[in-house]
């Protein structure tokens, strides 16, 4: 199998070869799957929604779903770009069941995100509250952005994906990418202009 996707790394070939097993019903490639890719399936669907907790919870429902649709599975792109896929899938529904619910206080849920990410370690206490405040402010701003683009700028920003992969996981062309993260990166230097100016 590998041979058929030279493009592709030895993580990414390790990744098709877990799968396969996982169609056959083997779980102990599942949990490597996991293992493998949980850290940052939690840590992209956390910036998307702005909760450790729900991000959580939703990261679970990926992998539930990787395991419930594995027989599905075919290796055209890479597994992360399948997998991404469903995470927004996911994270969009969970943003539109949060806006048919009255609005909990999204400022207190990103400073409790920004805190529990912060590593206090040998920093003064000013230091960290202008990195705790700083983390909220920025995630602040990204809650602000439509989730089209929100995806989009933590894919790039905090993932490393390529355009290319953004625009399969997205279902946009390359352009359109670019131009969804130029919008993005624009909203998020007006959001926090002020922020940033008091610096």
């Amino acid at each position: 199998m590998s041979e058929n996707f030279p493009e592709f790394s030895a993580a990414d070939r390790q990744d098709i070869l877990w799968m396969n097993c996982v169609k056959q019903g083997d779980m102990d490639a599942f949990e490597c799957l996991v293992e493998a890719h949980q850290a940052k399936v939690i840590g992209t669907v956390a910036k998307m929604l702005g909760d450790v907790g729900d991000a959580e919870d939703v990261a679970q429902q990926v992998f539930t779903r990787v395991w419930s649709s594995a027989a599905r599975y075919e290796p055209s792109a890479r597994f992360t770009t399948w997998l991404f896929t469903i995470a927004r899938n996911l994270a969009f529904n969970e943003l539109r069941r949060r806006n048919r619910r009255p609005a909990s206080s999204l400022d207190s849920e990103a400073a409790e995100c920004a805190f529990q990410v912060q590593d206090s370690h040998a920093k003064l206490p000013s230091n960290i509250l202008i990195e705790e405040e700083t983390a909220a402010a920025i995630q602040k701003a990204i809650d602000a952005l439509p989730p089209v683009q929100r995806m989009a700028v933590i894919l790039r920003r905090y993932q490393d994906v390529s355009y290319e992969e953004i625009g399969k996981i997205l279902d946009l062309s390359v352009p359109a990418v670019k131009s969804v993260l130029f919008r993005a990166r624009t909203e998020l230097r007006e959001q926090l202009r002020d922020f940033l100016g008091d610096e």
